[in-house]
């Protein structure tokens, strides 16, 4: 018997599994087998799945209002969180606006930066994924399978070089990118036109390539000199992702705009746009908004996310489990020498290999036999990807590299 789906066949599907029900970080089938999800919702469950203080909050908030809408009042949990992130956030960065998703952020991160510059071009690197909406697609360049068939894309987006992590020389890799940058200021986008540089500290779905140090230092450096806005887009790698609260952290950067995303509110849909109160009082009063940003249940979630994050003890759990899965890696790559590299922060964690077809085996095995949800990324899919709930235990570290190293030896 076959049935009709009335659903858009326009999404891809990772695994076939019709899920009923989550906790922490397995799902559960509607014929009731269980998984261990390290694909997190692309990298959304933070606090794993229906977190019982995320879900009470959520729960709490409903009997009270489920929308309350921006414009038309201000609800309270609004400057609580505001107040909250710019504890958190890096720098100066204490003004906050509110969305629904990372591509929704992301437009508004260009919008404010050519507001308050009065210049029209963005600059994003090769292997970027900003998101799906036109604007955010036009600066999306880490796959053609995003942007084919929806040309013409909105103008004024330049793309500059972004360093091979495989380059047996990563000094002379940086300075080539870096020349790339100044080169494209020469020769596409002079530096008065040009509001900003938007960069993903961690590349996401180009391939899990965290930013060398001098390479991002360099780009921060070459905006401060021109004027340039410097746009951190952490929506993946923001919230604990990478063993701090924002990758920026490691590098001792500061940001003009960062935007948040994903993990923010531990799946339920909520982002944020972080920046300067003298770069937000340069937007226009009612230039820019949305029906749902700020609402009140995503503002419940991302207050309780961020309590349970802001206890010591988990982010000492994210970088923990990110070196054990790591280190687990690394040593399967002795035995296994298609694994060409394994890169990471906490527990962003990518590990390439020479082939696709070959991630696309193991990917495949790990879920049909090992029960383990991942996925691929990069331009050419030869990386896959970590990305567990940060809640993420050490026995659930060692089923998921068992299941791992089993798939290598049944591919190889």
């Amino acid at each position: 018997m076959t049935t009709t789906s009335h659903l858009s066949g326009v999404w891809f599907s990772v695994t076939p599994l019709e899920v009923s029900h989550g906790k922490g970080c397995w799902v559960t089938t509607t014929t009731g087998e269980e998984y261990l999800d390290f694909a997190a919702g692309i990298a959304v469950n933070s606090t794993g799945h229906a977190h019982p203080k995320v879900a009470a909050a959520i729960a709490a908030q409903a009997q009270r209002f489920i929308h309350a809408q921006v414009n038309v009042f201000r609800h309270d949990l609004l400057e609580p969180l505001a107040a909250k992130l710019a504890e958190l956030a890096p720098g100066a960065i204490d003004t906050f606006f509110f969305a629904n998703s990372g591509a929704e952020i992301t437009e508004a991160a260009v919008k404010l930066a050519k507001q308050a510059t009065k210049r029209p071009h963005t600059v994003v690197f090769s292997g970027s994924f900003h998101g799906r909406t036109h604007m955010a697609m036009a600066m999306t360049t880490s796959k053609t399978g995003y942007r084919a068939g929806h040309a013409p894309l909105p103008a004024g987006v330049f793309v500059a070089p972004y360093p091979d992590p495989l380059a047996a020389d990563q000094d002379a890799e940086v300075a080539k990118a870096l020349w790339g940058f100044d080169h494209l200021l020469k020769s596409m986008t002079a530096p008065e036109e040009t509001a900003a540089v938007i960069l993903e500290p961690v590349l996401g779905e180009g391939g899990y390539i965290p930013a060398p140090a001098a390479f991002i230092h360099g780009l921060v450096e070459r905006c401060r000199q021109h004027g340039i806005l410097f746009i951190a887009d952490e929506v993946q790698s923001g919230f604990g992702r990478t063993g701090r609260m924002f990758a920026v952290e490691h590098y001792g950067i500061e940001p003009d705009i960062i935007c948040m995303a994903k993990g923010i509110a531990s799946g339920f849909p909520f982002a944020a746009l972080g920046t300067r109160r003298d770069l937000d009082d340069k937007w226009p009063k009612g230039s820019h908004g949305g029906t749902y940003g700020g609402n009140p249940m995503g503002c419940a979630a991302a207050l309780a996310t961020i309590e349970l994050m802001t206890d010591p003890e988990f982010l000492a759990n994210v970088n923990a489990r990110g070196k054990q899965l790591q280190d687990g890696i690394c040593e399967l790559q002795l035995q296994h020498p298609t694994i060409t590299q394994v890169r990471g922060l906490g527990l962003m964690v990518g590990t390439e290999f020479d082939d696709a077809a070959r991630v696309a085996a193991v990917t495949q095995h790990c879920l049909q036999e090992g029960r383990l949800i991942l996925m691929n990324a990069g331009t050419y899919g030869k990386v896959l990807r970590w990305m567990p709930p940060l809640v993420v235990s050490e026995r659930e570290i060692d089923l998921a590299l068992a299941a791992f190293g089993a798939a290598l030896k049944a591919t190889n």
